[in-house]
């Protein structure tokens, strides 16, 4: 068990997702950058699916109750381990009683945080990441307390890499969407042509994205979204869809991101640049 003496701005307990029930009007959560909390599971050889701790800007303060040993990925923050600064993707070991603190946000938006064998939260549909209203709560609080198997030995095979960081990337890559046939000339040179800035609206939900294209008065049926899907509203702004959102849509569909452009996009804020490029066929 790990007791959270600060919870930070938007702690919650992530997997790869929850599959099966988006006809059901359920979203798939999961990891919002599975590029870095891919990294860290497989550094501490747990399986793919296991449970992390997803920290949105701020992170937490942790005291652990057991040793176990742990991997830190994602965004640049400072942290320290009894009060000693620690790498990302590296193993540490930590022992009963020992503080994690989480610091300064250097670059980046989301960091992860790994225990070996996963932590072992209520499985709910088959998965362990928090969304509300399926889970009790969307996210951890203040002296919240989450359970992990306490491990005393671990020889890993590999005990650090070194990762090309995708944190300055800019570049979202996408493929066309259901209704993209349905922009004129002038949409898609704007879209294509120019840099957008993050909005303030941005969340586990969806990004809004400041700059605009020229609208539309298209009308459709309500049809089915994914993580990464791009609506095009009537006004002109673009909305991104992000792992805790919709599973249907009345706007059109006109992009849909790769998986590495949803892990790139889930560590941008407020003011950050992106830009989109389109994959060829």
């Amino acid at each position: 068990m790990l007791r959270l003496l600060k919870s930070g701005f938007f702690t919650s307990i992530q997997d790869e997702g929850r599959f099966g029930y988006l006809d059901k009007g359920v979203p798939v959560s999961g990891f919002m950058d599975s590029f870095s909390a891919t990294k860290i599971n497989l550094l501490l050889e747990n399986e793919p699916n296991a449970a992390l701790m997803e920290m949105t800007m701020t992170g937490p303060t942790i005291e652990f109750e057991a040793p176990t040993y742990i991997c830190l990925g994602g965004a640049e923050i400072s942290v320290t381990l009894n009060n000693n600064p620690i790498q990302h993707y590296k193993i540490h070991k930590v022992e009963a009683g020992d503080i994690l603190s989480y610091g300064r946000l250097k670059k980046g938006f989301r960091n992860y945080l790994a225990v070996k064998d996963g932590f072992k939260t209520d499985s709910i549909l088959m998965s362990r990441s928090q969304y509300f209203p399926v889970t009790i709560k969307n996210c951890l609080s203040d002296r919240a307390e989450v359970p992990y198997d306490g491990v005393s030995i671990f020889e890993p095979k590999i005990s650090e890499i070194k990762v090309d960081s995708f944190l300055d990337e800019t570049i979202l890559e996408v493929s066309k969407g259901p209704e993209f046939e349905q922009l004129h000339d002038k949409q898609l040179e704007r879209l294509f042509a120019g840099e957008f800035n993050v909005a303030k609206e941005n969340n586990r939900m969806a990004y809004q994205l400041a700059d605009t294209i020229e609208g539309h008065q298209l009308t459709m049926l309500t049809s089915a979204t994914l993580p990464g899907t791009v609506q095009l509203t009537p006004s002109g702004r673009l909305i991104i869809l992000m792992k805790d959102g919709q599973t249907t849509g009345g706007y059109p569909r006109i992009l849909q991101l790769s998986d590495k452009a949803i892990s790139v996009l889930a560590q941008k804020k407020f003011g950050d640049a992106i830009a989109f490029k389109l994959l060829r066929a």
